[in-house]
């Protein structure tokens, strides 16, 4: 039975009336007599947080809140901003001392745009050009030049996201288009992606894909699963599968349910009627800022280990929001705690909450550090990028600009290092060795990288 046994493609789909649920990597999936796993293509996740770092300013450097004191791979993160990671770091590379050009204002008529500049410049590393009309221009991003060349043999190429509302048209501020601080992936220059922030609808474009919007509505609306809908064809796959693999279908079957569970609380919850803290939110969207940031980290861990997609992008904040992260220990809105004029002891308070989002990204890593893939788990083959266009927050400027990657891109990238670029050194020459440690390897060069960084 094993030498002559069909095995299950990777791409099997689970179909029933709005709902299309992609498969996780199961055992079955290896063709008979096969010498070893197929190699998984890689995961790309790629995560914004705006107004920069403590551990950029000169105080911040010099108490190690970002970069640790050691390079190399023997470095402590018991102190400092990235505590968080400590547990992770083998699977961390922390990159420190990069500046991001591109970001800074290349003529007098563009000082003052910086926060209007930023998330347009995180993953293209090209200059925005100025204007608030539909003649925008940038560049195309990392995770989209990834996708165009990994992601096509999936059912969705890319998803954008996001946490804070993004539904600006128009100008913005410092004759810049809306568009610029509203978006992170960009198709080409002239393109940048929409970011989706209901949780909702991210989870019906991962598992409702095909569905019209009136069987959308009657899904919903009988309040059953998704899953109900494909019980038939999840029993007739049970059937044929081996003990190991019925387990791990099993499991990842109610990470789904559980995901449409919460999604559905949150949703009876904001349509209750009581006051909200968010209300102009969408009704699936959280008032708890770390609630939505887990819900989404969630929904892409799951849409990686279905290969629905490999590639994500993620904007965590908006330039200039004044939300308060009150379990940070910083009662202090965002924007205002950045500007902290360069005072130590506000300097220290501003990375409390800096130390926080970190926390959130190590959930993210811990999460898919435990989910099985082909040939090791989803961290062994994936690649998060994690950091903020601004360096010190204060200054507006784009200098020594706080950044990591986690994971190990399919055992191309080793982890467990602090690499410190020379002084002056194009945060671009790192996205080009991350594209190139992913697989593209036709790019020579990338935004104004100046060569590549050794990961």
């Amino acid at each position: 039975m094993f030498i002559t046994k069909k095995h299950i493609s990777r791409r099997t789909m689970l179909r029933g009336m709005g709902a299309t649920v992609a498969l996780p990597f199961l055992e079955s999936m290896l063709p008979a007599m096969a010498p070893a796993p197929a190699k998984s293509k890689p995961r790309l996740a790629c995560i914004e947080m705006v107004h920069g770092m403590a551990g950029s300013t000169k105080i911040g450097i010099e108490k190690t809140l970002w970069a640790p004191a050691a390079e190399g791979r023997e470095f402590d993160l018991s102190q400092g901003n990235l505590m968080p990671l400590e547990p992770l770091k083998e699977h961390v590379t922390i990159v420190s001392n990069t500046d991001m050009h591109p970001a800074e204002a290349y003529e007098l008529h563009e000082l003052g745009g910086d926060h209007f500049r930023s998330s347009a410049v995180f993953l293209t590393q090209a200059h925005p050009k100025q204007t608030e009309s539909s003649d925008v221009f940038c560049g195309t991003s990392v995770d989209q030049i990834y996708a165009r060349k990994f992601g096509q043999d999936t059912p969705l190429p890319s998803i954008q996201l996001s946490i804070e509302s993004v539904d600006q048209a128009g100008g913005c501020a410092y004759n810049y288009a809306c568009v610029y601080t509203d978006s992170i992936s960009w198709a080409t220059p002239a393109k940048a992606l929409p970011m989706i922030r209901d949780p909702r609808m991210v989870f019906d474009m991962l598992f409702g894909a095909g569905a019209n919007a009136e069987e959308r509505a009657e899904r919903i609306s009988t309040d059953r699963s998704i899953l109900d809908w494909i019980s038939r064809e999840v029993s007739g796959l049970k059937a044929k599968l081996p003990a190991s693999d019925k387990a791990r279908l099993d499991e990842y079957l109610e990470n789904i349910r559980e995901l449409e569970r919460r999604i559905q609380k949150i949703e009876q919850r904001n349509a209750g009627g009581d006051e909200r803290a968010l209300p102009t939110a969408p009704v699936g969207v959280p008032d708890s800022y770390e609630e939505h940031v887990k819900l989404m980290f969630d929904l892409q861990a799951t849409a990686f280990a279905g290969d629905v997609t490999r590639v994500s992008s993620f904007k965590m904040s908006r330039d200039v929001s004044g939300r308060a992260f009150p379990e940070s220990g910083n009662s202090a809105g965002f924007h205002g705690a950045s500007h902290h004029g360069e005072n130590e002891q506000r300097i220290i308070q501003f990375g409390q909450i800096n130390k926080y989002h970190v926390s959130l990204v190590a959930y993210f890593i811990e999460k898919l550090k435990k989910i099985q893939d082909a040939d090791g788990s989803l961290l062994d083959n994936s690649l998060i990028l994690y950091g903020s266009p601004m360096g010190d927050g204060n200054l507006h400027n784009h200098k020594r600009v706080g950044l990591l990657l986690a994971g190990h891109a399919g055992g191309s990238v080793k982890g467990k290092l602090h690499l410190k670029a020379a002084e002056g050194t194009p945060t671009a020459n790192l996205y080009l060795a991350m594209l190139h440690r992913l697989g593209v390897e036709d790019v020579a060069v990338f935004g104004d990288s100046t060569g590549e960084l050794a990961i």
